[in-house]
């Protein structure tokens, strides 16, 4: 008996021992957490990384502040410091709540961040995203991305439309040079072929005198 509870005395304790070092192994919670470039349908949340903490991910509670709706939002692989709330609804006020996502467990929850979404005039009257939003940043170089990709496929496009006019005026030329060489080699045959002028010194000319030749010949027998 007693070593049965000495047993489970060691086990408790290595098992508080596991928790305890899993427990300091776990980050820090996020700081300098701030809810931006507000929408009547979305939110940019941002934080900070305390310095000298591992991060793999992390997970964003989101909730309605009259507790109708609530989501979770969770990230791993990943060291991205903002991240954007889709599908809200206008005019809202929501509380969030952020937490990293270490090696060895979850942080501690930031406190609560409150923030209201926008009317639907006020969102049209609102400026564009401010760029120093790392999120925004990724955001506008997709786009950027998307768009020089468009730009080079266009261009492409271009050059093989101009080579293709090019070629065709090209094949244009070449077939009228070749038609009229085959007019002039077909022309040439013809004109060796035609029956010669012959005149008084001609083949009539010779025909006519060895005839009146034979007749004078008759007439002196």
């Amino acid at each position: 008996m007693i070593h049965l509870v000495t047993f489970i005395s060691l086990v408790l304790c290595l098992f508080g021992c596991h928790i305890c070092s899993a427990g300091a192994n776990r980050p820090a919670a996020p700081v300098n957490v701030s809810v931006t470039h507000l929408r009547a349908d979305s939110a940019t949340v941002s934080w900070n990384i305390p310095e000298g903490e591992t991060v793999i991910g992390f997970a964003i509670s989101q909730q309605r502040l009259d507790g109708l709706m609530q989501r979770f939002i969770r990230e791993v692989n990943t060291t991205s410091q903002a991240c954007i709330l889709w599908d809200l609804d206008e005019n809202t006020d929501y509380i969030i709540k952020v937490q990293f996502v270490g090696l060895y467990g979850e942080s501690l929850a930031s406190k609560k961040i409150h923030f209201r979404t926008l009317k639907k005039s006020e969102h049209f009257q609102s400026t564009m995203m401010d760029q120093d939003d790392p999120a925004v940043k990724g955001l506008d170089m997709s786009r950027h991305l998307q768009t020089g990709e468009i730009l080079i496929i266009m261009t492409v496009l271009l050059m093989w439309a101009a080579v293709i006019v090019l070629f065709c005026k090209q094949y244009d030329i070449i077939k009228d040079n070749d038609s009229n060489s085959h007019s002039k080699e077909k022309s040439k045959p013809l004109s060796g072929q035609s029956t010669p002028d012959y005149h008084h010194g001609g083949l009539l000319g010779s025909k006519f005198q060895r005839t009146s030749s034979s007749i004078s010949m008759i007439n002196l027998v």
